[in-house]
């Protein structure tokens, strides 16, 4: 619990407020789940992944996703060397700890998917070779929701390998006061390594101590089930708003991502708070609406609200 205080500590040295999204990372790196953040541009989404990576001293690359990006861009290619008459595999920047995928909706199809097998398994295949990653491998990947000129919406495959997906909004008035005031005077303290790799393994082992009650377990299955099947659960309006509910991915993320908030909140067990607390990060990503849905202006954070309120906390 100190490792998560001092590393959550250090990051908030450059980070002003958005304690939901350095919270949802440190989720992310005990829970070894990609984080997905949505937001416009100069939250400090970048500089807070930066600084989560030098608080470990974990490697950390940056990628910026564009619509002329090659699948070779990333994870690396064959070169010919005429020296020995052979081809030479050349590393690309997924070779990493934490990568930040930036704009990842600016590139085409082809550069998504190249993704896929690196955040499932971990390794990367280039020509016939493949090659297992250093864990920790986390991908932070950020989308504007602005501009949609040039942007490739995430097909459903993708999104579901994301264990949360954060809205970041915008800071308060004060605490925008207050970046105005330190990068204005450059006062922006820097950034010290307060742990290590092996400490993140044991924040992890930690964690999976966490107790769930076997009550506690079955209420996220009805969650996720009242996705799926609404009807069954009394939400007979929102089954012509839902086309598919959340996937099997949903329950297993939930089930560590709730162990992981009580863990950073202190606590030996999960409460149905917990649950609430990052069922909407667990699951708006992995509802997909109707077109009727659409059409009326409803949200998977709507029907989240509406499956909370209506589920029995056990």
């Amino acid at each position: 619990m100190d490792t998560i205080n001092k590393i959550r500590e250090e990051v908030h040295k450059v980070v002003v407020g958005q304690e939901k999204m350095v919270e949802s990372l440190l989720i992310g790196l005990i829970c070894q789940g990609h984080i997905l953040l949505e937001g416009v541009p100069g939250l400090a989404k970048t500089t807070t992944i930066n600084a989560l990576a030098k608080t470990i001293g974990l490697d950390f690359k940056r990628v910026q996703f564009t619509p002329d990006l090659l699948p070779s861009d990333i994870i690396g290619t064959e070169i010919y060397d005429p020296t020995s008459n052979s081809f030479k595999i050349k590393r690309g920047p997924i070779f990493t700890n934490l990568l930040l995928a930036d704009e990842i909706n600016r590139a085409p199809a082809k550069v998504q998917s190249a993704l896929l097998e690196v955040m499932q398994e971990r390794q990367v295949t280039i020509g016939e070779s493949s090659f297992k990653l250093d864990l920790p491998f986390l991908t932070m990947a950020t989308q504007n929701p602005v501009e949609q000129e040039g942007a490739y919406e995430l097909p459903e495959a993708q999104l579901d390998r994301f264990l949360m997906k954060v809205i970041v909004g915008y800071n308060t008035r004060e605490e925008e006061l207050e970046i105005a005031r330190r990068v204005s005077n450059n006062s922006f303290e820097e950034i010290r390594q307060v742990a290590t790799i092996d400490d993140l393994v044991n924040v992890r082992k930690e964690a999976m101590d966490v107790h769930i009650d076997s009550e506690v377990e079955k209420y996220i299955i009805e969650l996720i089930f009242a996705t799926r099947e609404p009807k069954e659960y009394g939400l007979e309006q929102l089954s012509d708003y839902i086309e598919f509910g959340a996937s099997p991915r949903a329950s297993i993320d939930m089930y560590k991502a709730a162990r992981a908030v009580a863990y950073i909140k202190g606590q030996d067990f999960v409460s149905p708070i917990e649950i609430a607390y990052i069922a909407k990060e667990v699951l708006r990503h992995r509802i997909i609406l109707s077109y009727e849905a659409q059409a009326e202006g409803i949200t998977q954070d709507m029907i989240i609200e509406k499956v909370l309120a209506t589920v029995p906390i056990p």
